[in-house]
């Protein structure tokens, strides 16, 4: 039977190995059209308001059961592919199918965390952090902090947040998930072009950590570019880049009252 839902298994350069969920319609849905995207362009941007609702059929209990009991030493069962996984309206409802199966079935070491794939454009909706708070681990993205590299670089539908809003969404489900952990995602690219600043500049490195800082998340994940970009003006920055700016984050963010992990990969 061919699947209808599940990828993978893959070997996730931040989550080890990994099972994906998609519960999106085939055609990419998200409110961003970043520039440095892996899966190609965003063809019609949605409203962060925008909701579908794409209930799990009765196959995606048997799919997940039928993949995972070949793959004991699995580390994470990963929601999120082709576009924001939030607008989905039925997402706790595959949360929760994903999490009788994880019961159900034997594991050589820990049981894989259940993990959530979000840009953080519809956190600002109570709604939606009531369903992503269930999540053993949510990985929040955060690309900019100013307003004009995230317009620039996630290119957001115009009913998107901006900047401080989404900075303070992601404060408030901070404290939505005591026990549970999120991880601020940063990708930080360059640009070929002379007329586009990427978002590897020291204004918005300053304010990433500074809005991380106030978010006080679990962990930091700063990463660039793998695959083949959605623009082909936008490259990957190399080892010695990000670990100069893990060095300013760490400075500019811990301290004897904070001590956030940050790591680049």
């Amino acid at each position: 039977m061919p699947r209808q839902y599940t990828y993978g298994p893959f070997r996730s350069r931040r989550l080890g190995l990994s099972l994906g969920i998609d519960i999106l319609p085939k055609n990419k849905l998200c409110t961003y059209n970043c520039v440095y995207c892996e899966i190609g362009p965003t063809k019609e941007v949605v409203s962060p308001e925008y909701r579908i609702k794409a209930p799990p059929s009765s196959n995606f209990r048997k799919e997940l059961k039928d993949i995972l009991k070949y793959v004991p030493h699995l580390k994470s069962i990963t929601v999120g592919y082709n576009g924001e996984p939030t607008l989905n309206e039925n997402l706790l409802d595959f949360y929760t199918i994903t999490l009788d199966v994880r019961r159900d079935l034997k594991w050589t070491n820990e049981p894989p965390l259940i993990t959530l794939f979000t840009n953080s454009s519809t956190l600002y909706s109570s709604e939606v952090r009531e369903r992503v708070k269930h999540f053993d681990l949510v990985l929040a993205k955060l690309d900019a902090a100013t307003e004009n590299d995230f317009i620039s670089t996630n290119r957001p539908h115009k009913d998107s947040p901006d900047v401080n809003t989404i900075v303070e969404s992601l404060v408030k489900l901070r404290k939505d998930m005591p026990t549970k952990k999120l991880a601020i995602q940063c990708l930080i690219y360059n640009s070929y072009r002379e007329d586009f600043i990427s978002n590897d500049n020291k204004e918005n490195i300053e304010q990433l950590a500074y809005a991380i800082k106030k978010i006080k998340p679990d962990i930091v994940q700063l990463y660039s570019i793998a695959r083949i970009p959605s623009e082909y003006f936008v490259y990957a920055i190399d080892d010695r880049r990000k670990k100069q700016i893990v060095k300013t984050f760490k400075e500019l963010i811990n301290n004897n009252l904070i001590e956030i992990e940050i790591n680049y990969y």
